[in-house]
């Protein structure tokens, strides 16, 4: 997947606005695949909606979300578990993690069906994040920062070729949020992926190439 377009979309909760003022709603945008963007919001403006509508788990919009030529409405549900799996990762906001699991399993999980990375790797992403101690504790007793990097971890192992990170840093001090940041990006690049990051006010410090205000 080289190229995610949205064209002319308004979510139906907008719809009877008549100054929608946004860079993204009732707009063509194209996200390409390699490049860096970044998508500011106010609360309420549709940031998670926005993501969802990527990743089809909704299509309470009017206009078009596409996939290179492919209008993603008529798509699959075969079709949607192929590009979830190899075409596009997301680090969900609310995280989705399970509690009663421990972190290392929490990614484990997910690793197991994707055969993608080493434990080893996975390892020292955690290392890396200050969490290597970590490793074996439940996620419920974990504080959400800590969450976050997990969840991190667990998009990465996976191939892709666009990551979705919805808020991922809103509760970690910037050092973290700076090796979050490097930890995404050089697996992006490794990847060649594009990285679309959303965000109502902290966001990850890196070098975009293009901000949208929703």
């Amino acid at each position: 997947m080289k190229k995610i377009a949205f064209k002319s979309v308004v979510p139906e909760v907008f719809s009877q606005r008549e100054n929608l003022d946004s860079e993204i709603w009732n707009k063509n945008v194209e996200f390409e695949k390699g490049r860096l963007y970044l998508i500011e919001a106010d609360s309420g403006k549709g940031k998670s909606t926005f993501c969802s509508y990527i990743l089809g788990y909704r299509r309470d919009y009017s206009g078009r979300v596409m996939f290179e030529e492919r209008v993603t409405t008529e798509l699959k549900v075969s079709d949607w578990i192929n590009i979830r799996a190899s075409h596009l990762s997301y680090l969900f906001q609310e995280l989705r993690l399970f509690p009663e699991l421990t972190a290392f399993e929490n990614v484990e999980i997910k690793n197991k069906l994707t055969g993608f990375k080493s434990r080893k790797q996975i390892i020292e992403w955690f290392d890396m994040l200050g969490i290597g101690d970590k490793l074996n504790a439940k996620i419920g007793h974990m504080s959400f920062g800590q969450q976050q990097r997990v969840a991190l971890i667990r998009a990465l192992v996976q191939p892709f070729d666009f990551i979705l990170a919805d808020e991922p840093i809103s509760h970690l001090d910037d050092n973290n949020s700076k090796i979050m940041g490097d930890i995404m990006m050089d697996e992006a690049r490794a990847q060649g992926a594009g990285v679309i990051v959303t965000s109502i006010g902290k966001h990850m410090d890196l070098k975009y190439e293009k901000v949208f205000r929703l």
